[in-house]
């Protein structure tokens, strides 16, 4: 199932920014369909570990009959704390590839997809409390207009905001299509797409709390990860971007990066070569992989 569940995108230089040791122990953080983890499989030894998380209840489905493996049903958020349970305190390298996978898209009661008509759900673990619907209907017009700018980047957030306040006061916003049509006078047609995948994207962000869960998984890498251990992170819009590229320079998410006396800097990571993006050919056969962005460090 897993092909068809997700085609994986940047695979072999993904999996390459991670070096792999025979015998070393890694993590697949975003399994999905499992295409990285059965990379990553392919060049451990006998002796190698691999241990994934995904929070998508659906993605066990794809669970690889594997000895070495094994496949952990939570956030990534969690990494610590699931790895300690298995014993595992260090490891040779880390894999993320964040965003919504190709199944969560075409499944239309997920809710996830500009394409279909459901209600609005899209939640990445059916273990959440937090649904698309509650967003919509139930924040305060102040915290729906912060959602919509600072996650979907809207210029029109504002009005946005009290358009779906508005509306709902009459009756409550329940599908995709009720949502679309309160906000259809700001979409211009020409910009259709673009600008309700900005709208689902920051409604998607704020449900599943994204960027908050990227920042705790990359806040403990520099103590999960061994010394040479390797960091591979795919992101697919700039706010992800943004953290891993500023976590990777500086350890730090914002502000100066801090210095000791004598002026020296303790960085936890070096990069590791530059920004790697895809070929125009994986594009073409996949345009989903379009907006990837692949960023590789080193634990120093």
């Amino acid at each position: 199932m897993g092909t068809s569940y997700h085609k994986p995108v940047m695979l072999a230089e993904s999996v390459k920014g991670l070096r792999i040791l025979e015998n070393g122990v890694y993590v697949d953080v975003t399994f999905g369909g499992g295409g990285h983890s059965r990379e990553i499989l392919k060049q451990l030894g006998p002796d190698g570990r691999l241990f994934a998380f995904d929070q998508d209840e659906e993605a066990l489905s794809n669970a690889i009959e594997d000895e070495r493996f094994t496949l952990i049903n939570e956030n990534f958020r969690f990494i610590r704390q699931f790895l300690k349970f298995y014993g595992i305190r260090k490891v040779d390298g880390i894999l993320a590839d964040f965003g919504v996978s190709s199944h969560q898209f075409d499944k239309a009661e997920r809710g996830f997809s500009t394409r279909f008509d459901a209600r609005l759900d899209m939640r990445m673990s059916k273990r959440n409390t937090r649904s698309a619907y509650q967003v919509v209907n139930e924040y305060s017009y102040d915290d729906l207009r912060r959602v919509l700018f600072r996650y979907g980047e809207l210029r029109k957030a504002d009005p946005m905001a009290k358009a779906i306040v508005d509306q709902r006061s009459q009756e409550p916003i329940k599908t995709t299509d009720d949502l679309k049509k309160t906000l259809k006078r700001f979409i211009p047609g020409h910009r259709e797409q673009k600008v309700l995948a900005q709208v689902y994207q920051a409604i998607r962000i704020e449900v599943n709390q994204e960027l908050e869960a990227i920042e705790e998984l990359l806040l403990q890498c520099p103590e999960l990860l061994k010394k040479g251990g390797r960091l591979s992170v795919i992101s697919y819009h700039s706010l992800e971007d943004r953290l891993v590229k500023r976590f990777i320079q500086t350890g730090k998410f914002e502000g100066e990066v801090e210095k000791d006396f004598y002026g020296n800097v303790d960085l936890p990571f070096r990069k590791v070569g530059g920004l790697q993006v895809p070929t125009e050919e994986e594009i073409s056969s996949n345009p989903r992989a379009r907006s990837a962005r692949l960023r590789v460090a080193e634990r120093l």
